[in-house]
């Protein structure tokens, strides 16, 4: 059986999976949840938290990522959420101690970043994402903006994707490792820049389209056959 046959047989086998992940995210920006991780699971719980702050916490998830694994970045956003929206960088990285190996650097970023949206948009985020027409100014917004610190076009693209927009590519090294081995990319090295990024972003969109699977559930199932699981 040839790769891409393998892969639709997969697909067919962790599609109820993947669907339901992704309309997760879609009503994690639409009704009071939050995501949790506990004893190793991932859940979408009610909560009270404001909209704002919820949607900030995925914000959170995404600076904390970044070069790390989505498990760490999930324990690091239950380990410093009661202090997310008003703690200091040192009460985070007091937190994060043992649990995060980026416990100064990132702290700092959420800080400046949360500064930023509370003097810019007096911290009203979900107006903000729900103004822009245009899916490519709303990314750059996020991947591009100085005053939003720690994230790129892969973490604004995972933030979106996160919080239910569709038709980003998160080109992290699973994703990058799998376009490779398909065939897709040349090369598995990373992009260099954004214009490298809208190119290696296009690759996808073409390459799903070729094996009749919507690019977001193939994100998902890239990613899963890699690390093994469906998270987020």
């Amino acid at each position: 059986m040839g790769g891409i046959e393998k892969l639709k047989q997969e697909y067919e086998l962790k599609k109820p999976k993947i669907k339901e992940r992704l309309s997760q995210f879609e009503k994690f920006f639409n009704e009071p949840y939050s995501w949790f991780y506990r004893n190793g699971e991932l859940s979408l719980s009610p909560v009270e938290t404001k909209d704002d702050c919820r949607i900030f916490e995925e914000l959170c998830f995404c600076i904390f990522t970044a070069n790390t694994s989505a498990e760490m970045g999930l324990k690091a956003v239950d380990a410093v959420r009661n202090v997310i929206l008003n703690g200091t960088a040192e009460d985070m990285t007091r937190r994060l101690g043992g649990i995060y190996r980026f416990n100064n650097v990132r702290p700092a970023h959420i800080t400046h970043t949360r500064n930023y949206l509370k003097n810019l948009l007096n911290f009203k985020l979900k107006n903000k994402i729900e103004s822009f027409k245009d899916k490519n100014e709303l990314r750059d917004f996020f991947a591009l903006n100085k005053g939003i610190k720690g994230l790129g076009m892969k973490e604004a693209s995972h933030f979106l994707r996160n919080i239910g927009f569709k038709g980003y590519a998160i080109l992290d090294k699973h994703i990058i490792n799998s376009l490779h081995e398909f065939g897709v990319l040349k090369t598995n090295e990373k992009p260099k820049n954004n214009k490298d990024y809208l190119e290696m972003e296009q690759k996808f969109i073409d390459f799903s389209k070729d094996v009749g699977i919507d690019m977001d559930e193939l994100d998902l199932l890239l990613w899963s056959r890699k690390n093994g699981r469906i998270l987020k």
